[in-house]
Parts: C-alpha cells; structure tokens; sequence
C-alpha cells in the first residue's frame, strides 16, 4: 500500500514521525511511505485538497482554520503524536526566578517561522492577567537569530524549540524559564488527510495507526538516547549529542502522546489559544475536526 506522505517541516519534536518509519513499523503494516518535503507548513492543506499527497504531518490549527474559511471543508486529522507544546522561553542566565508576568518588562522576541507557539503562548498570558498586545517583542527573526541575539546581549527571552534550547544551555548563555509542555495536553501534531483520502486509503491510514501505537509503545521503553541513535540520518546537521539531549528533555517532560487517539483535552486547549489569539472567530468542535474512525 503505497502512500505519499509530506513531512510539515523538519523539527527535532518530530523525531517519532521519523522513528516509526526508520524502526520499519510501516513496512512491518505492509506500508509503503514516501516521505516528501513540503515547500512550507501551510502548503500541506493545499497539496492534500489537490490531491499531491496522501497525507501530511502538522498542526491540528491547520484543519480549524481550513473549516473557519470553509465549513464545509474536508480537512480533518487523526492520530496524535505532539502531544504538548514544544516551546520553550530560553533566557539570560542568572535570573533565579521567573513568571509570566515578567515578560512585560523583558525584551522578547517571539517565533515567527510558524504561529502556532505565539498563539499558545499569549494565551498563557492572558490566563496570567497579562494582555499580550501590550508586550513589546520582536517578530521577525528566526530561532537561530533571536539565539545570537540572545547570546550578544540583545534580548532577555527568546521562544524556541530544540535543538536551539540545548544548544543555548550547552554555550552558556541561556537558561530555560519556561517549558510550554508543562501546561499539559495542547494537541500540537497529528496526521491530516481529506475525508475523500481517508475514504481511499482506509486501509493504509489504519495500518499507519497501528504502526505509529507501535511507535508509542516503542517510546514508552526507550529514551531520548535510544531514539536518538534511531533518527539521526534525518538530522545530518545536529550533532549526536545535541540530538540525544534535545530528545531526552523531551521525553522528560512528557511531550508525545502515548496512544494515537487525538486527546479531547488538548484539542479543546489549542482550539481555546487560537480563538483567543484571533486566529479563528468560533470555538472548532472535535466531532467536526477530528476523523475517529481509524482506530
């Protein structure tokens, strides 16, 4: 059953994506993935509504936006795996504590290569009391560049996602003040499909469930050390002990589901973020986004 499969982006928090097809769980379903670039993160609705692709690797915020432009919108998603966010507020060392409530008076600078972590994150801020729109922060530069700001002095906080965490710890210049993961379940990845692809590659997508369980259950025994000696080919530019940390502070913190059913609880908590943050005007409903049928 051959299927084409388009990864979102490469990330590090992916890496079970990467280790249910490297541990030959697809193969094992009698599957056959071709895994594809995308071109960019949004580009994956549009390649599934034309029919490029098969399937796609991304944010559930995907399909609740595609339905508030669209309600009739076939898009869907199923299968979780990022199960919490990702994130992380990476600050100069030596600040002993931190709150939420500090960032009004900190020089921030926020992630602007995706949305999904700024959303997630002024919501945080306003369960804090704080309105995020009165946060002077900069928007415009990419993970790698707010941690040379950060390592020059430029900025006191900068959000970002492994490697770039460990890798402000390893140089000494930053700490981490703040794990998104650590407000619990925000359903942050799944697969999305069509209800059409679904309908035509039931089969498959049910095999790729089953192999992604086994991926979890996987998971559950083994470490971020383990998981790294099994992913690294798809990270020819981190190096192995940069890998192995990222994957392990991870895991620590619990970051991948651990059963494919995508959680209520954190769908209803991403659906929140966005509505608040303006992305979508309606609370989007789990009946209308989420396919259940797969499992």
């Amino acid at each position: 059953m051959p299927i084409k499969l388009t990864e979102n982006f490469r990330a590090v928090f992916y890496a079970p994506f990467y280790a249910t097809q490297a541990l030959g769980f697809y193969a094992r379903e009698g599957v056959e993935v071709e895994l594809l670039n995308s071109p960019a993160p949004a580009a994956a609705a549009s390649d599934l509504l034309d029919g490029t692709i098969d399937l796609s690797w991304g944010g559930p915020m995907r399909v609740m936006k595609a339905r508030q432009q669209d309600p009739d919108s076939p898009l869907v998603c199923f299968c979780e795996v990022a199960a919490r966010d990702p994130f992380f507020l990476v600050g100069a060392p030596g600040r002993s504590e931190f709150r939420l409530t500090d960032l009004p008076h900190l020089r921030l600078a926020t992630v602007s290569e995706v949305p999904t972590p700024w959303l997630c994150l002024q919501h945080d801020l306003r369960q804090a009391g704080i309105d995020p729109d009165r946060l002077e922060r900069v928007t415009d530069r990419t993970m790698a560049d707010n941690l040379e700001a950060l390592r020059d002095g430029e900025l006191d906080v900068a959000q970002m996602f492994e490697p770039y965490a460990s890798m402000a710890l390893q140089a000494g210049v930053g700490e981490i003040l703040f794990a998104a993961s650590a407000r619990g379940a925000t359903t942050y990845t799944t697969f999305l499909a069509t209800r059409d692809n679904i309908t035509r590659n039931r089969a498959a997508f049910a095999a790729m469930v089953r192999a992604v369980r086994r991926m979890q259950s996987w998971l559950c025994e083994h470490g971020g050390d383990e998981l790294a000696d099994v992913v690294a080919p798809y990270y020819p530019d981190v190096t192995r002990d940069l890998l192995a940390n990222s994957l392990q502070r991870y895991w620590d913190a619990s970051l991948w589901a651990r059963r494919p059913e995508v959680s209520r609880e954190g769908f209803a908590r991403l659906s929140e973020s966005l509505l608040s943050g303006g992305f979508i005007s309606r609370m989007q409903t789990y009946e209308e986004c989420v396919d259940q049928t797969l499992y």
